[in-house]
């Protein structure tokens, strides 16, 4: 690939907020590429009340989610529908013991819940403060899902950096704060993006190419950054 910098190893990055952005960061490190953290994103906890009464299960459309429920409920008794495998994790990690993965995007955690969650028992979806999609709608015939705004995805001020190769993004939200902010002169530089949906945004930039995630998870991502930019 095209390089701003006439050495070294390709620079990429890391767009991801914290604390995830520092494990991206070290993943990329492992594959012998520099890491530049820089968030487009910060993640401010919101408090509202929790209330389970009536809820069959609660539905996790990522980590953020997981970690803000946790600090605010203590309940860990109902089953979790999960988006993806990071998700499940954290889930477990905060001590539900029923978790199921649609190892997937928001349509496939849909389809799942379709499957296998009983018509008509309400959900409860801990999300951010706008959601990337809107699984309320997704699931209007099958079951009622109460969407409750548990965090809040806040763009950075700091202006992009001036030298980078590769810009890793990981939401649809980040790509949008990304597109805000775009400069000229990025013609040589590549996007890769964790799915169709965070790749959206960026079909107008001036960028090298855009390379999409074949599952819109971490180790996908990592690999589809290796393959663009190739061996380093």
């Amino acid at each position: 690939m095209a390089r701003l910098r006439d050495r070294g190893p390709p620079c990429v990055w890391v767009t991801r907020a914290q604390p995830g952005a520092d494990r991206t960061a070290e993943r990329v490190r492992a594959m012998g590429a520099t890491a530049l953290v820089q968030p487009l994103l910060t993640i401010r906890r919101l408090e509202p009340a929790i209330d389970l009464a009536g809820v069959t299960g609660l539905v996790f459309t990522s980590t953020n989610g997981v970690t803000a429920f946790e600090a605010l409920s203590p309940g860990r008794r109902l089953p979790v529908w999960a988006v993806g495998t990071a998700t499940a994790r954290a889930a477990q990690a905060a001590g539900f013991t029923e978790v199921v993965s649609a190892d997937g995007d928001l349509s496939a955690l849909a389809r799942l819940i379709r499957s296998r969650h009983p018509a008509g028992q309400s959900l409860l979806h801990p999300r951010a403060q706008e959601p990337a999609g809107d699984l309320t709608a997704l699931l209007a015939d099958h079951a009622p899902v109460r969407g409750l705004a548990v965090y809040a995805a806040m763009p950075t001020p700091e202006p992009a950096p001036s030298e980078f190769d590769v810009v890793l993004i990981h939401s649809p939200r980040a790509a949008q704060a990304l597109a805000a902010r775009a400069g000229s002169g990025w013609g040589c530089r590549l996007a890769v993006a964790i799915s169709p949906a965070a790749a959206r945004p960026l079909s107008g930039l001036d960028l090298a190419g855009v390379h999409v995630a074949d599952t819109p998870d971490e180790p996908a991502l990592i690999a589809t950054l290796g393959k663009a930019i190739g061996p380093v």
